[in-house]
C-alpha cells in the first residue's frame, strides 16, 4: 500500500537513503557549532512546538547530545534529541527573522537538522517519533523546501495518524509540490474523505489549485497596444512576459 512504511524492502532503502545522509552531513554537524529550527508558520502551530521562546538558548543541550552521538552513534535517542534540540535553538534570530522568515544562516542551519534526523531514522526506530516527525515536516516544507523529503517525513505521520485530514492535505500538497501526482491524487482524495462535510468542497478546490499550480507563481496576462502578454513576476516585482501570439482561424470554403 502507499503509505504502508513497514514492508521490508521499502524500509531497507530508507535506511540506506538516510545512512548516506548522515554520513554526508556528519562533518558539518560537528564542525558548525549550534543549530536548529523552531518554525514560525502554520506547520509549526501543528507540531505544537515555539521554537527557542524567549530567548532560551539550547547550545548546551546541542554540544551534550552531539558528543553523545559521536560516542555512541547507534544511540537512537542521542540522535532524537540532538535533532530536537538543534530544531529548538532555531526558532529565534539569526536563523529566523522576527518576521518568520528563514535567513541564509537559517537554511544551513536546517541542513544540521536534517542530518540529526538522517543519523536517527538510520537506526531504524521501530517507532518513529511523532514530535520529531512532525517538525521536521516545518524543516522540509517551510525551511528548505524540499518537498520530496518532506513527503517522506508525512508518510510516518500519517501512518501514525490515518485519521488526519490535516496531515493529509499537507501530504497532497506537498506531493504535487514534489511532482509526485500519483501521491498527491490519493492523498488528496483521503484528505478530503476526512475531513469535514461542509469543508470538503473548498479542500478539494485548494487541492486542485496546488496540482495545477504546484510553484504556487502566479501567470499575468495583460493587453499593450492591441497585442497580449502573459508572464510572471520577477524579485522586483516587474513582469518578465512574452507575446501570446495567435493564430488566426483558417478560413474554409463549404461545397454545397
Amino acid at each position: 500500500m502507499l503509505f504502508d512504511l513497514r514492508g521490508r524492502g521499502r524500509r531497507r532503502a530508507t535506511r540506506v537513503i538516510y545512512g548516506g545522509l548522515a554520513v554526508l552531513f556528519g562533518s558539518g554537524l560537528v564542525l558548525f557549532g549550534v543549530g536548529g529550527f523552531g518554525g514560525t508558520g502554520i506547520l509549526s502551530s501543528l507540531s505544537g512546538e515555539g521554537g527557542g521562546a524567549g530567548g532560551t538558548s539550547y547550545s548546551s543541550e546541542v554540544s551534550k547530545y552531539r558528543k553523545l552521538t559521536e560516542k555512541k552513534p547507534q544511540d537512537v535517542s542521542a540522535w532524537e534529541n540532538l535533532a530536537k534540540t538543534l530544531y529548538h535553538e532555531g526558532g529565534q534570530e539569526p536563523y529566523t527573522t522576527s518576521a518568520g522568515e528563514v535567513t541564509g544562516k537559517g537554511k544551513e542551519l536546517f541542513k544540521q537538522v536534517s542530518a540529526a534526523w538522517a543519523g536517527y531514522i538510520a537506526l531504524n526506530p521501530p517507532k518513529p517519533s511523532l514530535e520529531l516527525a512532525k517538525q521536521m515536516v516545518t524543516v522540509y516544507g517551510e525551511g528548505l523546501e524540499e518537498w520530496s523529503k518532506a513527503v517522506e517525513v508525512l508518510q510516518v505521520i500519517v501512518a501514525a495518524e490515518p485519521t488526519s485530514a490535516t496531515w493529509y492535505r499537507y501530504l497532497a500538497e506537498y506531493a504535487y509540490k514534489a511532482n509526485n501526482t500519483r501521491e498527491g491524487d490519493l492523498a488528496s482524495e483521503k484528505a478530503v474523505a476526512l475531513a469535514p462535510a461542509t469543508e470538503r468542497a473548498k479542500l478539494k478546490t485548494e487541492l486542485a489549485e496546488v496540482k495545477a499550480n504546484p510553484s504556487g507563481e502566479k501567470t499575468y496576462t495583460t493587453t499593450t497596444n492591441g497585442k497580449t502578454y502573459t508572464g510572471k513576476l520577477n524579485s522586483k516585482g516587474e513582469l518578465n512576459a512574452h507575446e501570446v501570439k495567435t493564430t488566426p482561424a483558417s478560413s474554409s470554403t463549404t461545397k454545397k
